[in-house]
């Protein structure tokens, strides 16, 4: 079953990123993972305002997520956002429709 990671990121300076941003597909590529949304326009439409950039990555399964974030490879990346932006990540388990 597919797994997500879910991301929220404020950064005050969203240029300083691109080193990480340019980093971070390979890594995500070798645990065939995708991104699925990578920042882009917020629109809230229940809740708190949301003003921070929204990345949504697919993993085959949670397991490959979780190897992922703990990779030396993402280290690496997740360094080079460091002091630049603050990330909420969570990983979570897809959903697959049954018949009924």
């Amino acid at each position: 079953m597919p797994a997500y990671l879910l991301v929220r990121m404020a950064a005050p300076n969203p240029e300083l990123l691109k080193p990480y941003q340019l980093a971070t597909p390979a890594v995500v590529a070798r645990f065939g993972g995708r991104f699925i949304v990578r920042g882009g326009p917020v629109v809230t439409l229940e809740g708190p305002e949301e003003h921070r950039r929204i990345v949504v990555l697919e993993f085959p399964d949670l397991d490959k997520a979780k190897a992922f974030f703990a990779s030396e490879e993402y280290a690496a990346a997740r360094q080079l956002r460091e002091g630049l932006a603050e990330a909420e990540i969570i990983a979570v388990d897809g959903f697959t429709a049954t018949a009924t």
